[in-house]
């Protein structure tokens, strides 16, 4: 976990298995969906903690702005991208999505990735991984995805 103890997850034959590699903030553009992991700042804007640039056959997945568990007070924001502007501080993106819009700053030091395709062999001892499960009842904890790092760890 994020915290440090281990968890057994589930893996059933039906979870969506996701390889997590590099992008670019030069492949963000007007009309990309993405998920940013963000801190709110004093002026009402979010502070990018990493960008995912989704693949277009996931467009829509989670869309909306909430509270996220990467660090105390963090959100995320999956949402299409209205405007892109450079500025002195990183780039500017203006995020749509159904309830509003969401104005953050992408520092450069913000990790930039996107999802490959990737396989259960994919999925191995010493991996870094983001999992997407759930719990029923006294149940284990079983996986709806898996994001597995492969040219970086998940950042989200």
């Amino acid at each position: 976990t994020r915290e440090g103890p281990t968890t057994a997850v589930q893996l059933p034959e039906n979870a969506r298995i996701s390889a997590v590699v590099r992008a670019s903030l030069a492949d963000v553009k007007a009309g990309t969906f993405v998920g940013i992991a963000a801190l709110p700042r004093p002026d009402g804007t979010q502070l990018a903690l990493e960008v995912l640039i989704f693949p277009e056959a996931m467009r829509g997945a989670g869309e909306g702005h909430r509270s996220w568990d990467l660090m105390p007070e963090s959100t995320m924001t999956n949402a299409t991208v209205a405007d892109t502007v450079g500025k002195v501080d990183g780039q500017v993106l203006t995020l749509s999505y159904k309830e509003g819009q969401k104005t953050i700053v992408v520092p450069p030091e913000a990790p930039i990735v996107t999802f490959a395709p990737a396989t259960r062999a994919d999925v191995k001892p010493g991996a870094k991984v983001f999992v997407s499960a759930t719990k029923t009842g006294d149940g284990p904890l079983t996986a709806g995805s898996v994001a597995v790092g492969r040219e970086v760890d998940p950042p989200m």
